[in-house]
């Protein structure tokens, strides 16, 4: 079928000065030639012609053209109100203001919700429908202002009636506003298809004649006689038909009325107007009865023209898709196969067409007919997929989807038309890829780590079984989930900033805990950001593992690197950072620091008298005494052997340091007991309370000097300097 460009209702080039010299001479005339007539006549015109065609020309130029034009159709309004009436008053210039608005708004609607005609049809039916919007727009618009300024200009003498108004420029609009429309977009097809224009022209003959024949007699009411060769018109040549045929049975009316001759003379009145309405409501209803057939052909003509198209393409898709398409009638035969079978299975269309159920695999051929029935029964659509067997004895996988349509060739008949194309590979790959993802699922649930996926909106879409046991859960239940949902309010917090950091394509790795129960279990997470083909990311990976066992050991570790085995206080790698930290700290603040060291007298005796285990023994009950006598500030450590050391903040003034250090030597005043024997033991502390020490070597130094002198004072007691240059 012949397509159609889309036209805009512009013409493609500039209208010239001359184009408007053409318009100014046909307004001034349909103007001068109306008033004279309804000057004459004592009515007003049964259509006003020229308000018509200056709004289908406006409505067909390009805007840029339009105060040219606005201008020119001014100037012959006016001109043809001076000609005719000899005079150009007040109230004259409100008509050609109440004119010049309606073009103006027919126009303006016409241009805005019409500015393309695509097609010889569907571009008529929405110029149709907007052409009656905005021509009653208009035609309502120029009568309140014709009429209202009238009165205000005239103090209330009309010298035309709203009703005459109104009905004159509503013909005038439809027949020659159209004509003009149809004429600016047909050009040179207004005479008829080419070939066809001599027998346009004969048609346009018979239809003057007849019309010429009706209205010059007044014996006969004859206005039906009308009607045939006007929808004959209409029927062989579609809108230009129409607006012709309506254009000369409008002339021959209005001159015809104008004279006082034809049907309308039958009726004895002495009123002028009534003929002239007589003559509106006739043109009137041959607008009413032919544009709606005109339009009612354009629409048959656009449903035949897409009909005939859906045939065609559907014949092309069957003839030529690689679809496999087959018609099956109620007892399973089948009426027709696509070509397409040969390339896809091997067969002819007809060799297909014969077998039947012979060649679908026999594990597949009752779901078939359960799909098949359930289709014709019900009408639903269902995917179906089955093997089918191909020309050299295989096997391939078909997925076909079945409608219900009527028998192009059977009438009554319903048929089940599917459509199936060869899904083989895609099966052989989905099979594939199922395996792949059995063997992945496999070891992922036995891996010992949490394996899941979530979506960019925190959701769980993928989680190995052995989260079950982390979670305490089964795994699944997380799926759908946010993982706030499913982590609790307490964790999400300590989760949310990862996820996010990997949500915006960020590799993190992180440790937490949970407390659970009474127990702290040790968590290691790397969320991985997952991407798509085209770059975007689309969610996360998470891959966690419980580090319990190795948190606990490295707190062990730690303890063990920091405390003395033997005592359980901390120990001299414990002291040495900690004193380190402590001189810092009192070189900002300028605070005291006091630092105790603590020998246990003759030691060696009881080592050698009770033992070595005795001596251990000894050793961890004063390290128990002194640790129950130090501050929760303090330090107790373990230097070795039986050196014990007290590092204190805090200490304002020698008094404090030596309450300190006598509370050590009372704490010794009871035995110790060791196995059955009972030892008095008894401690030497010395002592250095110092500000602004220059080093930690410089304090112990002092503090051991101060012990020595403690020793040698006769042990059991305690020294304290303070002098720390």
């Amino acid at each position: 079928m012949p397509t159609h460009e889309p036209r805009s209702l512009n013409p493609a080039r500039p209208i010239p000065l001359g184009g408007a010299a053409v318009l100014f001479l046909a307004i001034f005339v349909l103007d001068a030639v109306s008033l004279l007539v309804a000057f004459h006549g004592g009515a007003m015109v049964s259509v006003w012609t020229a308000n018509g065609l200056a709004a289908g020309v406006l409505a067909s130029v390009p805007r840029r053209h339009w105060p040219l034009l606005v201008a020119t159709v001014f100037a012959a309004l006016a001109t043809g109100q001076y000609v005719a009436l000899g005079a150009l008053r007040a109230d004259h210039l409100v008509l050609i203001l109440a004119d010049l608005v309606e073009i103006l708004v027919v126009s303006a609607v016409i241009r805005r919700y019409q500015p393309v005609i695509s097609g010889e049809t569907s571009g008529y039916l929405r110029l149709g429908r907007v052409a009656i919007i905005a021509t009653l727009a208009g035609c309502i618009a120029s009568t309140l202002l014709a009429t209202g300024a009238q009165q205000m200009v005239n103090g209330g003498a009309l010298i035309v009636s709203a009703q005459q108004w109104f009905r004159a420029h509503l013909l005038g609009m439809v027949i020659v506003g159209m004509l003009t429309l149809v004429a600016f977009r047909e050009r040179g097809r207004m005479l008829g298809p080419p070939g066809k224009r001599l027998r346009m022209l004969r048609d346009v003959v018979v239809l003057f004649a007849i019309t010429l024949g009706v209205f010059l007699q007044a014996r006969h009411p004859l206005l039906f006689v009308l009607f045939a060769p006007l929808l004959y018109l209409i029927f062989q040549y579609r809108f230009p038909g129409l607006v012709i045929g309506v254009a000369i049975v409008t002339l021959v009316a209005n001159v015809s009325t104008t004279l006082g001759t034809g049907p309308f003379a039958l009726i004895p009145t002495t009123d002028r107007t009534e003929p002239a309405l007589l003559a509106q409501i006739f043109l009137g209803i041959v607008c009413l009865v032919t544009v709606p057939v005109a339009l009612a052909l354009a629409d048959r003509q656009r449903l035949t023209t897409q009909v005939a198209e859906s045939e065609n393409l559907y014949r092309l898709l069957a003839d030529y898709a690689g679809d496999l398409v087959v018609r099956i009638a109620d007892d399973g035969t089948r009426r027709y196969v696509s070509p397409s079978v040969k390339d896809m299975l091997g067969w002819t269309p007809e060799e297909f067409a014969t077998q039947r159920d012979a060649l679908i695999h026999p594990d597949d051929q009752e779901r078939v007919r359960v799909v098949l029935k359930r289709l014709r029964e019900t009408g639903n659509e269902p995917f179906v997929r089955f093997r089918v067997r191909n020309r050299v004895g295989g096997h391939q996988w078909i997925e076909a989807l079945g409608k219900l349509a009527p028998s192009p060739d059977h009438p009554g008949e319903v048929e089940v038309v599917y459509a199936g194309r060869d899904v083989t590979e895609r099966v052989l790959a989905e099979e594939a890829l199922a395996d792949s993802e059995k063997r992945l699922r496999t070891i992922t649930d036995n891996v010992p780590a949490v394996i899941a996926h979530i979506d960019t909106e925190q959701r769980y879409t993928f989680i190995n079984a052995y989260a079950s046991e982390v979670i305490g859960r089964e795994a699944l239940l997380n799926i759908g989930h946010t993982v706030e949902q499913m982590r609790g309010p307490v964790v999400y917090a300590l989760l949310k900033p990862h996820i996010e950091l990997a949500l915006r394509g960020k590799a993190t790795t992180f440790e937490y805990d949970v407390l659970a129960g009474e127990q702290h279990r040790y968590f290691q997470a790397t969320y991985l950001p997952a991407i798509t083909a085209d770059g975007e990311t689309s969610g996360l990976y998470m891959l966690t593992t419980e580090i319990t066992r190795i948190k606990l050991a490295e707190q062990k570790l730690d303890f063990l690197a920091h405390h003395d085995a033997l005592t359980g206080i901390a120990n001299r790698l414990s002291f040495r950072e900690r004193i380190k930290a402590s001189i810092q700290h009192a070189s900002i603040t300028h605070g005291p620091l006091l630092l105790l060291m603590i020998d246990v007298d003759h030691f060696k005796q009881i080592n050698d008298t009770y033992g070595h285990a005795a001596g251990d023994l000894a050793l961890v009950e004063v390290a128990a005494r002194l640790r129950a006598n130090v501050r929760k500030t303090d330090l107790l450590a373990r230097l070795g052997g039986d050196e014990f050391i007290v590092l204190c903040r805090d200490v304002a003034d020698v008094a404090t340091a030596r309450q300190l250090a006598q509370k050590f030597i009372d704490a010794m005043q009871s035995s110790v007991s060791v196995g059955t024997a009972s030892l008095k033991v008894t401690l030497s502390v010395g002592g250095a309370l110092c500000r602004d020490i220059p080093s930690s070597d410089a304090l112990i130094q002092r503090a051991d000097e101060a012990l020595y002198q403690a020793k040698d004072g006769g042990r059991a007691g305690y020294r304290i300097v303070t002098d720390c240059d």
